[in-house]
């Protein structure tokens, strides 16, 4: 039992660059099953940005789901934003999650967009002024939502969406200082949580690919400028060792633009 799962972040998508993707997207069901985005599909949230979302990753063969990203809260229009994904038949989680049903089982994804906060021994804390606790408190709650999500899936195989980073391990290439504004270990813990066969995030442009959770989990990077192409395609399965969960880049099954 194999699910292949499609996925890719920080598109940034805008009326001068729709269209460049969906040659590579028609394509998907020759090789995936479901189509994972990892927000910032936008370049700054607005209604008019997201109908190019919407025109380039609608009605595609494939289920596409998504969590928001920082760019897609830019202008305020959130609510707007999410309606017209929506009536694209694009489903959009925070904070909580779906089941599809895929030829090689079950899949449930679970997602939120997450926030920033830091890892282990380089984290701000709970602390000192209401600012500084309330951007903390941000991160836990969006944390203890994607756990919560997570374990309260009935499926064969489960993943974890965020667009910020749950780990430190796909951030190496950002300058150290901004780590606490791309993710958080409290959501690596709950990635944990839950018997997660894979982690997928954005977020961090100049990041790296691949990563993994105290835990064993195995966390990709997504985001489009890491990833250079349209997509990649993850196999997760009975048929697989967790260890040999990666990006089938040598295979020629993932697609890419230019």
């Amino acid at each position: 039992m194999v699910i292949r799962i499609a996925a890719v972040g920080d598109v940034h998508l805008d009326e001068d660059v729709v269209g460049r993707f969906r040659p590579a997207l028609e394509e998907l069901p020759e090789c995936a099953d479901v189509l994972l985005l990892a927000g910032d599909l936008t370049r700054h949230g607005t209604e008019a940005e997201a109908r190019c979302v919407a025109e380039e990753f609608g009605g595609l063969a494939v289920p596409v789901v998504t969590v928001l990203g920082n760019h897609d809260h830019q202008c305020d229009q959130v609510p707007q934003v999410v309606k017209v994904l929506e009536e694209a038949g694009i489903t959009v989680l925070e904070g909580n999650g779906v089941v599809l049903d895929c030829a090689g089982g079950r899949l449930g994804i679970a997602g939120v967009k997450g926030f920033g906060g830091g890892f282990a021994g380089r984290c701000a804390s709970d602390f000192g002024e209401p600012e500084m606790k309330a951007f903390v408190r941000t991160t836990t709650d969006s944390a203890d939502r994607l756990g919560a999500a997570l374990r309260s899936l009935d499926c064969d195989m489960l993943v974890a969406l965020t667009h910020y980073a749950p780990v430190p391990d796909t951030l190496a290439g950002e300058p150290l200082e901004i780590y606490p504004f791309l993710g958080s270990y409290q959501l690596g813990q709950a990635i944990d949580s839950a018997p997660t066969a894979l982690a997928l995030h954005g977020h961090a442009h100049a990041g790296t690919e691949r990563g993994t959770t105290p835990g064993g989990v195995r966390v990709r990077n997504v985001a489009h400028p890491v990833i250079k192409q349209a997509y990649s395609v993850f196999h997760v399965g009975d048929q697989l060792d967790t260890d040999q969960v990666s990006p089938l880049g040598q295979s020629g099954i993932q697609r890419s633009w230019s």
